[in-house]
């Protein structure tokens, strides 16, 4: 059995100006620059651009969390690049990793060895790009992750409370790659092969870029739309959240049109996104020669609890058609699912069974939203023509195809394999998606088969879900299908479980506070899981996260496809407020419920929520986690 040790440090891209030296070059073509440790596994954003970058024959190295408080000697180790250099602030947003939705900061880093804090900088894209710019101004510099791809446009920055440019215009970067990565990277790097430099790149699609004028010519293939200028957005928010609905409009095309936006005395182009990677361009990305491991430079610091939490998973799929108000996924990975082919699946499952540690149990079979494996339209050419952020909300398109048979299918074959004792289903399932009242496309009762098969023998302990709200009206702004869509859901998962004498809980995740939400909603949200039996713990409110429905909500106050006006809980009190009605069964919240609610007329909801009826039966379930640190930014 092979371990971390044992394995040439050649395995890994290099880090170090030794490692360079130990490969014969005397020169690196690309550095890339990171907020999160070197983990060369095919979650890891950095680890997937670089072995990509080495695909096409390039010797790229990695500098992993450098030091910008020093003298900045980290970021001179490795020289200059011959082409570029690549930015990104890791797998999450650098805000959203650093501070919670309270604003305060985070004691941990999940990305870090031993998860220490304080490695990586705020607006760590940003901070980077200035650092290299002040350093090798000549020396063009690419951006691209998180952080990057959902800050392009103007965007409300929760943080500082206020409007902010384009990343391109804080940060002085030449270029920036959004989204899912590996497409445009590779027209990059074959132009700049070519002899091309990387700051004169502007006909690749998914890409953006500031133009030096303000007077942008037509493009002969692509149709152009403007946005409101960033000057504009800073008087008027109604322009601000106009500009949001073209931005996800268009993010989701497949026939999209070139965006500008005047920033000052120049202008963003955001070029159109490449359709979505087929099965093959998935598969070439996944079965690049990752090692699975952290560098072994970190194995005196401690794990790496992200790493630790996904080294025994299989990511199948990418991108998400729920479109949810508050989520990124769609509009980071898209909203077309992107899907690896069996082969590949089981390609992995064999390396996984491989891996010096493991012991014969998979964490997770999954992706963004674990069911949704191959889901694509009938009709491609509806697809193409379709403009609807979501593909299930208000009602699950016709067209849309959410046979659950080639999930089933794999996740018979990975039980079946010899060295795979139990295979689990980490990810969140989407519950409405197996709904019958409300998915009708279940003709052949393909979806009972999955969950049959899902309930009885991928659980471990509990499953995920995730209905968010008890609210009709909460769940419509939030995108989400109503609660009773949640109770048929769980009359069915308890029908399985009676049927094979088990004991697996649900565990519903929920959100406070989300633009749509009054105070009374979150009482009453409160009370309906108390009838059903949870008892919420490990709350989270509502973060406005640049780039969704719910941010621009936040911050102007309206709807930005209707702007019509929507409540929302803003102050510190107010947020508080709602967050304590999930913990109704705590002593010290119940005289305060009691009172809150009378003065709001609706003693009738403080009798349900205070009576001790069913006070012993309640399961214990965490609220929503609104970003998921390890599931919901696998983003190259």
């Amino acid at each position: 059995m092979i371990t971390i040790r044992e394995r040439p440090i050649t395995h890994w891209l290099p880090i170090t100006k030794k490692e360079v030296e130990q490969r014969g070059w005397d020169e690196v073509d690309v550095i890339l620059i990171s907020g999160d440790a070197y983990v060369d596994h095919p979650s890891f954003g950095t680890a997937v651009i670089g072995r990509i970058i080495e695909s096409e024959g390039f010797r790229v190295a990695i500098i992993p969390q450098p030091n910008w408080r020093d003298d900045l000697r980290d970021f001179k180790k490795l020289g200059k690049p011959k082409y570029f250099f690549g930015v990104t602030a890791g797998c999450m947003d650098s805000m959203v990793n650093h501070y919670t939705a309270n604003k305060r900061l985070r004691s941990n880093d999940s990305y870090t060895p031993g998860g220490e804090a304080g490695f990586r900088p705020d607006y760590a894209t940003t901070v980077y790009t200035r650092i290299l710019k002040e350093i090798y101004p000549d020396v063009p510099v690419l951006i691209g992750g998180i952080e990057a791809s959902l800050r392009r446009v103007t965007h409300y920055d929760y943080w500082q409370d206020r409007l902010m440019p384009t990343i391109l215009e804080d940060s002085g970067a030449d270029l920036l790659v959004y989204g899912m990565g590996e497409q445009p990277l590779r027209e990059i790097l074959r132009l700049v092969k070519s002899g091309v430099p990387l700051n004169q790149v502007r006909e690749v699609n998914q890409i953006a870029y500031m133009d030096d004028t303000t007077d942008v010519p037509e493009h002969e293939s692509w149709s152009t739309v403007s946005l409101a200028s960033h000057e504009v957005c800073l008087q008027d928010k109604l322009k601000y959240a106009a500009n949001f609905k073209i931005v996800e409009v268009e993010s989701n095309k497949w026939q999209a049109n070139r965006i500008l936006q005047k920033v000052g005395n120049r202008t963003l182009v955001i070029n159109p996104p490449f359709k979505t990677m087929d099965e093959a361009e998935m598969d070439k990305s996944f079965d690049l020669p990752y090692t699975r491991l952290p560098h072994p430079k970190y194995k005196n610091r401690g794990p790496i609890p992200a790493y630790d939490m996904i080294k025994f998973s299989v990511n199948m799929h990418r991108g998400c058609f729920g479109g949810c108000s508050f989520c990124t996924i769609s509009a980071h990975q898209g909203k077309f699912v992107a899907s690896r082919s069996e082969e590949s699946i089981m390609k992995e499952v064999d390396e996984i069974a491989k891996h010096p540690e493991f012991k014969g149990y998979i964490s997770d079979l999954g992706g963004p939203s674990a069911n949704m494996y191959r889901m694509k339209g009938k009709d491609e050419s509806i697809c193409a023509r379709c403009q609807a952020p979501s593909c299930i909300n208000p009602v699950i398109c016709s067209n849309l195809d959410t046979s659950h048979k080639p999930l089933t299918s794999i996740y018979q074959k990975v039980d079946a394999h010899p060295d795979i004792k139990k295979a689990f289903v980490g990810s969140g399932v989407r519950y409405d998606l197996l709904v019958d009242d409300f998915n009708k496309n279940n003709a052949d009762g393909n979806h009972d088969e999955y969950m049959e098969q899902l309930v009885t023998r991928h659980v471990s302990g509990r499953l995920k879900v995730a209905p968010e709200h008890t609210s009709d009206a909460t769940l419509k702004v939030m995108r989400k299908p109503s609660f009773k869509y949640f109770r048929k859901f769980k009359e069915k998962y308890d029908q399985i479980q009676d049927k094979h004498n088990l004991n697996q809980p649900l565990i519903p995740y929920f959100i406070s506070s989300h633009p749509g939400c009054e105070e009374q909603d979150m009482a009453n949200l409160a009370a309906e899981t108390k009838d059903l039996g949870f008892r919420l713990e490990q709350v989270q409110d509502f973060t406005p996260t640049p780039m969704t429905v719910a941010e621009v909500i936040y911050y102007t106050g309206v709807h930005p496809y209707t702007l019509q006006p929507v409540h929302t809980a803003k102050t510190k009190e107010e947020k508080q407020n709602q967050n304590n009605y999930f913990f109704w069964y705590k002593n010290e919240f119940r005289g305060w419920i009691k009172n809150r609610l009378t003065k709001l007329g609706r003693p009738d909801l403080a009798k349900k929520l205070l009576s001790d009826t069913r006070a012993d039966a309640v399961v214990e379930a965490p609220a929503k986690k609104q970003k998921s640190k390890f599931r919901k930014f696998r983003n190259s």
